[in-house]
Parts: C-alpha cells; sequence; structure tokens
C-alpha cells in the first residue's frame, strides 16, 4: 500500500494541473474574436522526409458560427496568399498575377474544426470530437506552454487527421502553436508570434488584394 501512495499522490496532483490548462482554454475561448499576427508554417513530408518552410502574417476573424474569416499572406519562400470566406477559398499567386477559387463545400465544415482548434473552441466542443490529453510543459517562441494532444474521434476525421497538438500559453490561454499529424506521416506545424489578439479588423482586411488584371482560375471545374 506504501508503494502506491506516491503513484495516487502524483495521478492527485495531474487532475488539478490539467483542468487549470482546460480552464485559462475556454478563458480565452469565451472573448475570441480575432488575431493578427505573424506565421511560421512548416510542412513535413514523410515519404522524403523533407520540411519546406514559410512565413508570412495571419488575420483570422470570427463573427459568428459558421461565419469564419481567414487571410494568410506568404512573404517567404515564394509570395503566396489565402483567403477563406464561408464555403469559398482562394490562392493567389502574385507572380503570375493569378487567383484560384475553389468551392469547399461541405468540407468547409471540416475546415473551420481545423481551423479553430485553439481559437474560440470551448473545452466542451473539443471534447465532443476529440480525445483530449494534456500532455506536459514545454517553452514555444520564448512562451511557456501547455501541450495539449487531441486524438478525433470520427472516423471520417481520423481520414485526414490522426492526432493535433496546441502548444497554449499558460498566462493567457492563447494558442501559440498548432501540429496537424496526417494518417502518412505527413504534419504541418504553424507557430504564431507577435499575435494582436482581439485585433479590431475590418471586412477588407481579410479579403485578397487583387490587381485589376488578375487572370481567375476554377481548378474544380
Amino acid at each position: 500500500m506504501l508503494i502506491q501512495l506516491p503513484l495516487v499522490w502524483l495521478l492527485l496532483a495531474a487532475a488539478p494541473a490539467e483542468q487549470a490548462v482546460l480552464a485559462k482554454m475556454d478563458e480565452s475561448a469565451a472573448v475570441f474574436r480575432s488575431m493578427s499576427g505573424k506565421i511560421r508554417k512548416v510542412t513535413h513530408t514523410a515519404v522524403i522526409n523533407d520540411d519546406s518552410v514559410e512565413s508570412g502574417t495571419i488575420r483570422l476573424k470570427r463573427q459568428g458560427k459558421g461565419d469564419i474569416r481567414l487571410l494568410v499572406d506568404i512573404g517567404e519562400p515564394d509570395p503566396k496568399s489565402y483567403a477563406l470566406q464561408g464555403p469559398k477559398a482562394e490562392i493567389y499567386y502574385p507572380k503570375i498575377q493569378t487567383v484560384q477559387e475553389y468551392n469547399l463545400g461541405k468540407q468547409s465544415q471540416l475546415l473551420d474544426q481545423f481551423l479553430l482548434l485553439g481559437f474560440g473552441t470551448p473545452t466542451r466542443d473539443l471534447l465532443r470530437s476529440y480525445t483530449l490529453r494534456v500532455a506536459g510543459e514545454e517553452t514555444v517562441a520564448g512562451q511557456k506552454t501547455a501541450r495539449v494532444e487531441l486524438i478525433p474521434k470520427s472516423a471520417k476525421v481520423l481520414q485526414y487527421l490522426s492526432k493535433a497538438e496546441l502548444w497554449i500559453s499558460l498566462d493567457g490561454g492563447h494558442t501559440i502553436q498548432q501540429k496537424f499529424h496526417e494518417p502518412s506521416g505527413d504534419y504541418r506545424l504553424a507557430t504564431y508570434s507577435d499575435v494582436k489578439w482581439d485585433a479590431k479588423l475590418a471586412d477588407g482586411e481579410l479579403a485578397l488584394k487583387l490587381p485589376k488584371n488578375v487572370k481567375r482560375e476554377y481548378p474544380q471545374r
């Protein structure tokens, strides 16, 4: 019995720590409306063990359930911009002055679910869709964070996402980093810095800046 007591104490001590992280996430989710800052994105391709790195800026605004607006401007190494509004996604390639438009249809709900992991989603909603575990503390981008692991419960989602990880600031409960693991072994890692939370973003600040002579393509047609 004496041998088991230290393990029990550890388990009892861990539970409040996990609850504190979840409470921080809920506090942040309750007031989240928008964010803007810098983004560094790493895309890992497992089959050739290769990483591609992009950096730029991100603006994200949530106006209500299902009304998500996103603009990502990649500056390096290859300039391009991504915009998302409702079911419509656009990718602009300034070097060739071409914008590609996609209709996400039903997949827009799946994309919203990924985008909002850590951005305004209360833990009760996360727990409906994921098995959640607080996996420890790490320092990311100079901030102390808790790493939260999320395993999708839906077989459909598992086809695209085997696991997600969030690094949550222990100070403000905000998401500092996200990692999305695919069944193939590929992953996407996004790290956010110089973030302004609840940034005052006008709708025009979340739209692509396109020249008059831009060429528009519809790859789905």
